[in-house]
């Protein structure tokens, strides 16, 4: 090959889809594309216009937008586009635009398709991708949430501050110091306040910015002693609590303000700023994935990491579905994987053999919460020496094991993580481990069947996990004897209800009066499904999504899986605002342990008859996979 091309080849190879394609299909490939370049702002695609190639980012970054001209993603180098288009009917579906200068490998439409045709991976790469899944779902939940249904007073975080209009500038400039605030009402103590409740108070006369502070005092020279009222702004525009937040950017638009006073019946409670409405947008677990993929070290990460909480809440007040809420912090937590692993890479050098990170437990379901642990582990290329190699992986995974903890994800108390070397095996390995564990279905062996049989590539070779995803489907389904072994310790967990269907509670320790909704709840409906998903095959792993394939395969009784879907997610639900209203209303630390008194009679009745309908699902696990039942 010439130069050139052998360059090409190199650099697909380091990316994905193309890093999965043999050898002689990349450089067949490199020898074909044509090569584009882009000044920053060209217009690259506009929507709906003919498309005939794949673009693949060689240097610079393409800003993809929705027909609507919304931003929808951003891509840098690695980044490919126009797939959609490809794939649907050869028009582009997203516009792109050169955030700056760019040059990008073009791949023509009768060669992608080949591709698409001969490599099931590329193709699945494509056609399945749950990134771009992700990415729609949260924009689309966004046209429906964000600016238009969340209200002002969410944005408040603090009491309003005041300032006599007499006070001395220089007072007023030492109090917005002292609280930290860009921002203080003047109030005139003389001002007789209105009887009139529709009125205001009567006291708020005006508003001082800093930028009050730089135009009216520091550039004019004014003395420091000139009282407040000399330069606030006296015509107020106010907004109601209850406005919405696209309201609030309207009004600072049409009257070029950055500051707005927020009422009650006409009394400040508060100021909004511009800088508020601007940080809120941050608070979206898309922008938040992007950040995470920009921060150059742990302690960039770790800090970055606090931001997590008020993403997380922000979700909830937006009335995303338990689904989505999970979906999207097990992506930020992959996310956190994968640039960690960058990190480590580039600090340890490239691997000595091939491995794939995967994800556990609830990341690897899409099912995780902001109170979590860390359940991962390592596959390793069969050609993986022990003397030679693990010294370099036993690093790797310490410091990611330890950057996921400095980032919020608490070590796994049950030594699950690949920090330990027992969790890092072989590809033949794993298949052994998890044949050995069916066929001896000891107790430690079907909790470590309950862990690691919910798995999910995060880093490297991804397509390993799904070997071990089909070797799981294939081997779990023949295997009667395990399957009734795992059915029998999915009822070991069982929902909090007494006798007279009354809840069930703690009665020592920290979470007295309380149950635990992960332990008692979420947590045994998903080993209910888990067990009906691997006597089917399936090879889902979220358990929402197990169970339309459970529905379809017709395995239980008409109704019951949409009686177990929605006992999941109301729990989930429960279990998911309860862990917000801790973070925003208590600022304290979030667990799973809720006192039934926060709920209404309706809630407590709602959450009853969802561990009643757990509590049957346990029970026909003993009556389908017992040994009387043909399960042997």
């Amino acid at each position: 090959m010439q130069a050139e091309h052998v360059d090409i080849a190199q650099f697909l190879s380091d990316h994905a889809p193309f890093d999965d394609l043999p050898e002689e299909a990349v450089n067949k490939l490199a020898s074909q594309v044509e090569i584009a370049y882009f000044r920053a702002g060209t217009e690259i695609l506009n929507y709906g216009e003919d498309i005939a190639d794949l673009f693949v980012i060689r240097t610079g970054a393409v800003e993809i937008y929705r027909r609507d001209g919304d931003l929808y993603n951003r891509l840098t180098i690695g980044g490919i586009f126009g797939q959609m288009g490809l794939l649907m009917n050869r028009k582009v579906r997203f516009p792109a635009k050169a955030l700056e200068d760019t040059l990008v490998y073009c791949i023509n439409v009768e060669l992608f398709n080949q591709y698409c045709d001969e490599y099931e991976t590329f193709a699945d790469f494509f056609e399945a991708d749950g990134n771009v899944r992700l990415h729609q779902a949260i924009v689309e939940q966004a046209d429906s949430n964000d600016l238009t249904t969340a209200k002002v007073k969410s944005l408040l975080h603090r009491d309003v501050v005041t300032v006599a209009k007499d006070a001395s500038v220089q007072m007023v400039a030492q109090l917005m110091t002292q609280e930290s605030v860009s921002s203080v009402l003047v109030t005139d103590a003389d001002k007789p306040i209105s009887d009139d409740p529709d009125d205001d108070d009567g006291q708020v006369v005006g508003i001082i910015t800093d930028r009050d502070l730089r135009t009216s005092v520091i550039a004019e020279g004014l003395s420091y002693e000139a009282p407040a009222a000399q330069i606030m702004q006296k015509d107020l525009i106010l907004l109601d609590s209850n406005a919405y937040v696209f309201e609030a950017v309207l009004a600072m638009l049409r009257d070029n303000i950055h500051h707005l006073p927020v009422v009650v019946k006409k009394k400040p409670i508060g100021v909004i700023s511009l800088s508020d409405i601007l940080r809120y947008e941050s608070q979206s677990s898309l922008l938040l994935v992007r950040g995470i993929l920009a921060q150059q070290s742990v302690e960039d990460l770790a800090h970055y990491a606090r931001q997590l909480p008020n993403v997380f809440v922000r979700m909830v007040n937006e009335d995303a579905n338990s689904h989505m809420i999970g979906t999207a912090m097990a992506v930020i937590g992959r996310t956190f994987k994968q640039r960690l692993l960058d990190l480590a890479e580039e600090k340890f050098g490239p691997p000595p053999v091939p491995y794939c990170f995967i994800a556990l437990g609830s990341m690897a379901r899409d099912e995780q919460l902001i109170v979590t642990d860390q359940d991962n582990a390592i596959i390793l290329d069969n050609s993986f020496n022990e003397e030679l190699h693990d010294e370099y992986f036993q690093n790797l995974a310490d410091f990611v094991c330890d950057g996921l903890a400095e980032c919020g994800y608490k070590y796994c108390e049950g030594e699950i993580m690949a920090s330990f070397k027992k969790w890092r095996l072989t590809r033949e390995q794993w298949k052994e481990q998890f044949a050995g564990w069916m066929a001896e279905p000891k107790p430690q062996a079907l909790l470590h069947s309950s862990i690691f049989f919910d798995l999910d590539g995060v880093y490297g070779k991804n397509k390993w996990a799904d070997e071990l995803k089909r070797f799981i489907a294939t081997e779990g389904r023949k295997n009667k004897r395990f399957l009734a072994n795992l059915a029998a310790n999915a009822r070991n967990r069982t929902p909090p209800l007494g006798f007279f269907k009354d809840f069930v509670l703690e009665h020592n320790g920290q979470h007295k009066r309380s149950m635990n909704l992960k332990r008692r709840g979420t947590a045994p409906l998903s080993d209910v499904i888990r067990v009906h998903a691997l006597a089917i095959g399936s090879r889902k792993q979220n358990s929402f999504e197990r169970l339309e394939d459970i529905i379809e395969a017709k395995l239980l009784p008409e109704g019951k899986a949409q009686d177990l879907r929605d006992a999941l997610e109301y729990i989930a639900m429960i279990r998911i605002r309860h862990q917000a209203w801790q973070i925003e209303k208590l600022d304290e630390a979030p667990d799973n342990d809720l006192e039934p008194h926060l709920l209404s009679p309706f809630e407590q009745r709602n959450l009853k008859e969802a561990f009643a309908i757990l509590d049957k699902a346990q029970n026909f696990l003993k009556f389908r996979y017992s040994a009387n039942s043909g399960m042997k």
